[in-house]
């Protein structure tokens, strides 16, 4: 290995022998662990006495191990809040907690929809830069849980670099806190409080719970096959408007159109729809086109599988009519605050929170639904009254998590399930099979303006704790945002 040295300078034997060991001991970062490095960590007033010799020489100093160590946790901490749904500011924030905590000040994180990237500018050294790719999104709240209090004590002092790593692949490989029956079953358990919320009946209910299982463990068997997400979420829908044909056709006289907003609830996007308005509103405009772009991707897996389901239905003769709709009003009837309840707590099983969640997700799901029906008695504008409530969710959870430091997500997703749009959106895709094609579009405007309304009063919610906190993520430096600035109008 050949050193560069200074015009007129001789080169050092000796130098050029230090130098080129800690380059090989450099180079076996991630083969080999520091105990097992032949070299050995050097001591202290080696590296000193390196450094100043590498410096007379005019040579750039090698990165240390510590670095990599410090830039491989953010990384992979960044990666697993990144993949449970977490906005890109939180994620930004958690990793330069660590780098700050562990003697990285100078870094850079760019968090995208798809990747994540930390640049590191070490003292006379050239910068350092690293990326992990988004391959998979498993949304399971009880490792964010464990992660979010590793970063917390990270940042505080309490924990050590190579504890820290090793806790993180703990994490990682730990089980899920549910059997897979059980989540699975929380989807059907989805379905069927959906259906009683707007109106179904006993066999509704049922109905509901059987379709949606069935749908799962169809879209299960595309994903192992290697289809895509979008073709599972559309069977699922299909499958769940397939079967209240079914009951149609059986003679039943029951509120069919209740199940398919009981199967639309399990299918809606409301985590990926509360992370793209907040990276909109924190002006992370990448990051939330591209989540948005999810969203309406998995809407449109929906309209295409209950649109298919319900033209083939139509085409059959299945009497199908708008004016079979549920159109029970929202009331504080025991029956509706139970299923809201319900529709909650099944949320938060299926997205794998903490048993502690579960119980508080669903007091947050008769909550928003107790809001929402009181602001609709004031008057309140139907899409106005689901942003409030919303707001009122967001500033609970926010509150919450500021003052318990746990993240806000997973308790913010399961509260505001109960005013997901299952109902408009059915409304909508049934009129425009019917040829009322102003009618439908309008219905589906309406579904989206509610599920657009939704997010933002959560990120309302959490913009008002933040403008009364004091701080942000420990260690991650002051509280306030770099793109609150004003920008616009110059």
């Amino acid at each position: 290995m050949n050193v560069r040295v200074a015009p007129g300078r001789r080169r050092h034997p000796r130098l050029a022998n230090t130098f080129s060991g800690a380059l090989r001991r450099t180079r076996t970062i991630g083969r080999l662990p520091a105990a097992d490095d032949p070299a050995g960590p050097p001591a202290v007033d080696d590296e000193a006495e390196l450094a100043a010799e590498l410096n007379e020489a005019g040579v750039t100093p090698p990165p240390t191990p510590a670095t990599h160590k410090v830039m491989d946790l953010a990384l992979r901490v960044g990666e697993l809040l990144l993949a449970s749904g977490q906005s890109t500011e939180s994620v930004s924030e958690a990793m330069r907690s660590l780098t700050v905590a562990y003697g990285l000040p100078r870094t850079e994180a760019q968090v995208t929809f798809t990747g994540i990237s930390l640049s590191v500018q070490p003292d006379d050294a050239p910068p350092i830069t690293g990326e992990r790719l988004i391959r998979r999104r498993y949304p399971d709240y009880a490792r964010l849980f464990a992660v979010h209090k590793l970063v917390e004590e990270a940042a505080l002092g309490l924990l050590e670099l190579d504890e820290a790593a090793r806790r993180l692949s703990a994490i990682t490989r730990s089980r899920p806190v549910y059997p897979r029956w059980l989540v699975r079953a929380s989807l059907g358990s989805v379905a069927t409080s959906a259906s009683l919320l707007v109106g179904g009946g006993l066999l509704v209910a049922v109905a509901a719970f059987v379709a949606t299982i069935l749908g799962d463990m169809l879209a299960n068997r595309l994903a192992s096959r290697g289809i895509a997400e979008f073709y599972q979420v559309a069977l699922a829908a299909a499958v769940s408007a397939a079967v209240a044909s079914l009951l149609l056709v059986s003679g039943a006289n029951v509120a069919t159109a209740a199940m398919v907003t009981g199967g639309i609830m399990t299918l809606l996007p409301g985590r990926p729809l509360v992370a793209a308005i907040q990276d909109g509103i924190t002006t992370d405009l990448v990051s939330s086109a591209a989540r948005l772009l999810e969203v309406f991707f998995n809407v449109a897996a929906i309209v295409a599988g209950i649109g298919l389901s319900v033209f083939v239905s139509v085409r059959l003769g299945v009497p199908l009519d708008v004016a079979d709709l549920p159109t029970i009003p929202a009331s504080l009837h025991p029956v509706q605050l139970l299923s809201a309840a319900g529709i909650a707590a099944s949320f938060a099983v299926s997205l794998i929170a903490p048993r502690s969640v579960v119980g508080m997700a669903a007091v947050g799901g008769v909550l928003i639904w107790i809001s929402y029906v009181l602001l609709t008695w004031a008057d309140v504008p139907e899409i106005m009254a689901a942003a409030l409530s919303a707001g009122l969710i967001g500033l609970l959870a926010h509150g919450h998590g500021r003052r318990r430091m746990v993240p806000a997500l997973p308790y913010i997703v399961p509260a505001i399930s109960p005013l997901l749009p299952g109902t408009p959106l059915y409304r909508g895709l049934l009129e425009i099979t019917q040829g009322d094609l102003d009618g439908g579009v309008l219905s589906l405007v309406q579904a989206i303006s509610i599920a657009l309304a939704l997010g933002a009063g959560v990120n309302l919610g959490g913009e008002l704790v933040r403008a009364f906190s004091r701080g942000g993520q420990p260690g991650a430096g002051p509280g306030r945002r770099p793109a609150a600035r004003r920008t616009r109008g110059f």
